[in-house]
């Protein structure tokens, strides 16, 4: 297997294969958050051909956050399963045919099964929890680092396709707009299949910074399909009996209705609103991914070293502020560019915390499927926002209802936070207590 032969040369220059893995991941969340983040280009031409009002194609994205969201504790099991290449394989397949299909639909439920469902479901496959199990898998050290990089990955795609999309857009039409994300997927598919391993034993290393034993590393056995569908729904009935999961579930369910449910659907369609050219605007939205790339490192650093509780007060507070400051802001390229400093350097920064926070009250083996399911929550309230900003905008002729309910919000999750405690464990059943695969 390449992933071994690789592994032992790195190995012997003193690399760690981990950051190979980091790099394969990080390409995967780059091309998929593209491919999730276009579409908010796409809804004024959309509109323009086809007749369809904002609220109708706002319902599809909505129905593509809500399955990418539900799909996440499920992923995190299949994942265990079927492996990292599998799922991940699978996904991007999902997402290239489901981009493909728009080329020809004519009616909304077209738009509906094609960026609603398929993509929903395709994305789901990955969505944060990829970047969740690879850190927690790959890494004793480094880990809220390395969880950062993979997390600012959903900015980068954005920095990296939005600006392209849009000026696509203008100059050769939407269907056009679709072509680099399908390259991207593509490309990402073949690195996957080229150099993904599920877990270091399967290319005879321990995590890094793992302290070395006199057993060698060995793979672990798999459980099968029930098995591990079982074992999400057990997490979630043991996490639930806990306040802790509901503060986060919370406090997620705010963040994804202020970040990609309304400002990364909605606001291109805001500024054009205030007079803002399209183009621009998407250079903004493409500003707020290179601070929120920043931003989300810095986030992972930090969470390694400050109390968690305190950081998530922080990101939520000054993201509330910024978002009911935002319908007063000067909507020219110099005055978004503030907002989008402001508002992008705390953009995905809530997730490395909010990952620690799940891995430190329900231990490592159930993070990254308690963390599914908080960020379901995450999707749910993204959802919401969707609809309901395209809702408001079509009733209302409007969005600035929308961006103030998302502020407010943001201000009461700031609160939230503070009531979870600082250490110790909550309150669940032991680790024995939910099925483990056959080691």
């Amino acid at each position: 297997m390449l992933a071994r032969y690789l592994a032992a040369r790195l190995d012997r220059l003193g690399i760690h294969y981990g950051w190979v893995i980091v790099a394969v991941t990080l390409s995967v969340s780059v091309t998929t958050a593209g491919a999730i983040g276009v579409p908010g280009a796409l809804i004024l031409p959309l509109t323009k051909e086809y007749g369809w009002d904002v609220a109708q194609i706002s319902s599809a994205l909505a129905l593509r956050l809500v399955l990418f969201g539900l799909m996440a504790p499920f992923a995190a099991a299949l994942i265990e399963r079927y492996g990292v290449r599998n799922v991940v394989l699978t996904a991007v397949a999902m997402i290239i045919c489901g981009l493909l299909l728009a080329l020809g639909m004519s009616h909304v439920w077209q738009l509906v099964l094609s960026w609603g469902i398929i993509i929903g479901l395709g994305t789901g496959l990955t969505a944060l929890v990829l970047g969740a199990i690879v850190s927690t898998r790959w890494f004793t050290e480094r880990r809220g680092l390395v969880l950062g990089i993979l997390t600012a990955a959903n900015a980068t795609g954005q920095l990296i396709f939005l600006p392209l999309a849009a000026s696509l857009v203008e100059r050769v039409g939407w269907r056009w707009a679709l072509a680099p994300s399908v390259a991207g997927l593509a490309l990402a598919a073949i690195l996957v299949v080229l150099f993904m391993a599920d877990r270091p034993a399967d290319v005879g290393l321990l995590p890094y910074g793992a302290k070395k034993s006199g057993a060698p590393p060995t793979a672990a056995a798999r459980s099968n399909f029930g098995e591990a569908i079982g074992r999400a729904f057990t997490v979630l009935g043991q996490a639930s009996a806990s306040p802790t999961f509901w503060i986060l579930f919370a406090t997620f369910f705010i963040c994804g209705l202020s970040t990609n449910g309304l400002v990364q659907t909605h606001f291109i369609p805001l500024c054009v609103d205030f007079g803002m050219p399209q183009v621009e605007a998407a250079s903004v939205l493409a500003m707020m991914g290179a601070f929120d790339f920043v931003g989300t490192i810095a986030s992972g650093y930090l969470s390694d070293r400050v109390d968690n509780r305190w950081l998530l007060f922080w990101y939520y507070g000054l993201r509330g502020l910024s978002l009911l400051a935002l319908p007063h802001s000067t909507f020219t390229l110099y005055g978004m560019s503030i907002f989008a400093a402001f508002y992008g350097l705390d953009w995905i920064a809530t997730v490395p915390p909010t990952v620690r926070l799940s891995a430190k009250n329900f231990g490592p083996e159930r993070a990254g499927i308690v963390f599914g399911w908080v960020f379901t929550g995450h999707q749910i309230g993204a959802a919401i926002a969707a609809f309901g900003a395209g809702l408001t905008r079509t009733e209302l002729l409007t969005y600035v209802p929308a961006f103030y309910a998302a502020g407010g919000a943001c201000i009461i999750a700031a609160a939230l936070v503070l009531l979870l405690r600082k250490t110790g464990p909550q309150a669940v059943a032991p680790a024995s207590a939910v099925p483990q695969p056959a080691r």
